[in-house]
């Protein structure tokens, strides 16, 4: 039997295994629920197409009988049993999703008409990894879910802010509708194990060029701010969404509502590596936010849930996985060479 967390009774219970699909299951959160949910006794179908996501992610995984892998991309239709569906497929970083805007909008518009589809056809519940981003460059703070935005639907990151945001009416009307029980939460910036060291996102710039020894870029003046929330912390969040009464569908904030700078965030780094990196600033992106700040009234009151781990804390251990994978990347180009 595994156990999951039920949020109305605030108490752990035994539930009956089930066949969970995630798309998006290689990815740096994907990889993270994929190993809560087998941890918990559950059959887990990791489906990625591996655009972005990492094998070596997953690899570890296969010691559980449990736990597949499928290459696939959600743009296609899929057609397999399941329970529950977590749908986490789409590119999150601003390099990767502006790569190919097209096929990014693609895949969260399509990608989750289709995935909202099978879970119709298989009674099955399904969650939405959505985003703060829905909320643009806000002219509310903190972002509360029941803040429209402030979207920029021309811009370059038009394709993945407004790619979630289409998707959320999907889900929101597949549930009205159709009556699938659907689950969303608005993830906030998250960081841990597992980031891809060319992602793009600020943490993982900052930690892989001050590990180099290379001038750490700040876009803008420092100002704008972020809020951090570790890895663990979110996944926590994800499994208790899912385990909320068939009445409660979102969207939920999930984010650390603690509001560090951008600066704030270099200067931690710097001194946790002991890194001689200078820092350097850059001109601000185009619609980059000013401000991110989750209100997580909600998410504390119907789930029970607030993020645990400090910064400080959740920097060390990022820090030391991203020391271990550039080691690795220089023994295999020594190798070569």
């Amino acid at each position: 039997m595994g156990i999951i967390y039920n949020a109305q009774s605030r108490v752990a219970v035994a539930q009956a295994p089930r066949r969970i699909l995630v798309t998006g299951g290689a990815g740096f959160l994907g990889s993270h629920l994929c190993e809560r949910l087998l941890e918990a006794g559950h059959h887990i179908i990791c489906v990625d197409n591996f655009s972005t996501g990492l094998m070596r992610n997953v690899r570890h995984l296969s010691r559980y009988n449990s736990f597949s892998i499928v290459n696939h991309d959600i743009v296609e239709p899929l057609d397999i049993e399941i329970d529950e569906i977590y749908n986490l497929a789409s590119p999150a970083s601003p390099p990767h999703y502006q790569a190919d805007p097209v096929h990014t909008t693609r895949t969260n518009v399509i990608g989750s008409l289709n995935l909202l589809e099978l879970a119709e056809s298989r009674n099955a519940r399904i969650f939405q990894a959505s985003t703060s981003e829905v909320y643009g460059d806000p002219h509310v703070h903190p972002q509360v879910e029941s803040y429209w935005g402030n979207v920029n639907p021309f811009g370059p990151r038009a394709c993945y802010d407004e790619g979630k945001r289409c998707a959320e009416t999907l889900f929101h009307d597949f549930r009205a509708r159709r009556g699938v029980e659907v689950k969303i939460a608005r993830i906030f910036n998250t960081y841990g194990p597992r980031m891809r060291p060319d992602d793009g996102r600020v943490v993982s710039n900052f930690i892989v060029q001050a590990l180099k020894g290379e001038d750490i870029t700040i876009y803008g003046d420092g100002t704008q701010t972020r809020s951090f929330c570790y890895v663990d912390d979110l996944i926590e969040g994800f499994i208790r969404l899912m385990g909320t009464e068939p009445s409660f569908s979102g969207p939920v904030n999930l984010g650390n509502p603690g509001e560090f700078t951008i600066a704030e965030l270099a200067e931690q780094v710097v001194e946790i590596t002991g890194s001689r990196s200078r820092i350097v600033n850059r001109p601000l992106p185009v619609d980059d936010p000013r401000q991110r700040r989750p209100d997580i009234t909600l998410a504390e009151r119907v789930l029970g849930w607030q993020p645990r781990v400090p910064l400080s804390e959740g920097l060390k251990d990022t820090i030391l996985y991203f020391e271990r994978v550039l080691a690795q990347s220089d023994r295999e180009r020594e190798e070569v060479a």
